[in-house]
């Protein structure tokens, strides 16, 4: 179920999935505030004011938010969370495109107990943890520490990378230049751990965004759960649109599908204008590329058993701002019931326009698993 609601000046968009009586009713959440022209400090309040009003007796597991200026907004950003009850939190400098200087992307369930970022229910343990940084020389040497502190992390919580990681976002400061850098330190550090084209990789967005210290060229967020069977986990693939990964030598999964036994999560990984030979298509048409990038991550919900009108969240990318009228067009005449957070990040190679992420949920679950 979808509630769009206009919390003036920001608009809301929650999408909510019920589950049964055993399994916790889920919320998604996007906040876009519609005044450009308010101060920074008037979007925060607002901004705020709008996530209280939706987290309000739900259980948040995590909560993103998008900036324009990380250096100059993220202390008064900060020291009023410090208010609100705690959860994972990401803060990354993406400028949404609609003019504003605050979005934030929210995820969050009814019932259960978050702490320290790890929500148990029904013999599943979720880990999310948003904001992990680096101040090592260099983005291959930073991508590596920070693999290595977040299996330290899920160490401590009886998991670690390779058997229970589902989900990442890897931010790269000036990402033309930094990228191949965390390439390098992924790969090397999968290798390491045992995760290569023979086994399976980590669904996962790469993409420019930059957090309030100019030192930290790579930031991640991240998404672990036990109790899972491997019967539960699909990798996603569309091999007739999209090329394997690996064969431009980058180390992530196109999607991966997880099965309970009321429901079907299914995170769509960072997806742009590509062929199944990893060329990319239609270069210098943003509306092209947001047609053949649609159209690729149908291909990865259509192979999970789900569609557009399942999906909870989207988030697009842009090189250009001059290309989001056009970008924007695209989407809404596609998935008119979708609202996403358009935001300026290049994408990882400069012939890619637009790139855009999603999750969708939907009932497709199996009753031999327990409910989320």
């Amino acid at each position: 179920m979808s509630i769009f609601a206009d919390m003036n000046p920001v608009k809301t968009s929650i999408h909510r999935f019920p589950g049964c009586p055993e399994g916790l009713p889920e919320y998604h959440a996007t906040l876009q505030v519609q005044d450009g022209s308010l101060s920074f400090e008037s979007q925060l309040d607002a901004i705020l004011k709008a996530y209280q009003e939706v987290s309000a007796g739900k259980t948040v597991l995590l909560r993103r938010f998008f900036l324009s200026d990380p250096a100059k907004q993220v202390s008064k950003l900060e020291s009023l969370l410090q208010d609100l009850p705690a959860a994972a939190t990401s803060i990354i400098g993406q400028p949404p495109l609609n003019g504003t200087k605050i979005a934030a992307w929210v995820y969050a369930v009814s019932g259960g107990e978050c702490k320290d970022g790890v929500f148990a229910h029904n013999g599943y343990t979720h880990c999310w943890l948003g904001g992990l940084k680096s101040e090592e020389n260099g983005s291959e040497a930073q991508t590596a520490v920070l693999f290595k502190a977040y299996d330290t992390a899920l160490t401590a919580k009886g998991m670690n990378v390779a058997d229970h990681c589902l989900r990442t976002w890897i931010f790269v400061r000036d990402v033309d230049n930094n990228y191949g850098g965390v390439v390098k330190g992924r790969r090397d550090y999968f290798n390491g751990i045992g995760l290569t084209p023979q086994t399976h990789f980590i669904a996962s967005t790469g993409i420019a965004g930059f957090s309030a210290q100019p030192q930290n060229l790579v930031c991640m967020d991240a998404y672990a759960a036990s109790g899972l069977q491997a019967e539960q986990i699909q990798y996603l693939h569309a091999y007739d649109h999209l090329s394997p990964t690996a064969h431009y030598g980058v180390t992530f999964e196109r999607g991966t599908s997880v099965t309970y036994g009321d429901r079907k999560h299914i995170f769509i990984s960072g997806t742009a204008s590509i062929d199944k030979e990893g060329q990319v298509l239609h270069p210098d048409n943003p509306q092209k590329q947001a047609e053949r990038m649609l159209e690729n991550v149908d291909a990865l919900l259509q192979e999970a058993g789900a569609g557009f009108g399942d999906l909870v969240y989207s988030i697009v990318y842009l090189r250009n701002a001059a290309d989001y009228p056009c970008v924007r067009e695209v989407l809404q005449n596609r998935c008119p019931m979708l609202n996403p957070i358009y935001v300026l990040a290049p994408v990882c190679r400069p012939a890619w326009l637009v790139e855009m992420e999603c999750m969708a949920v939907n009932g497709n679950g199996d009753k031999r698993f327990a409910a989320l």
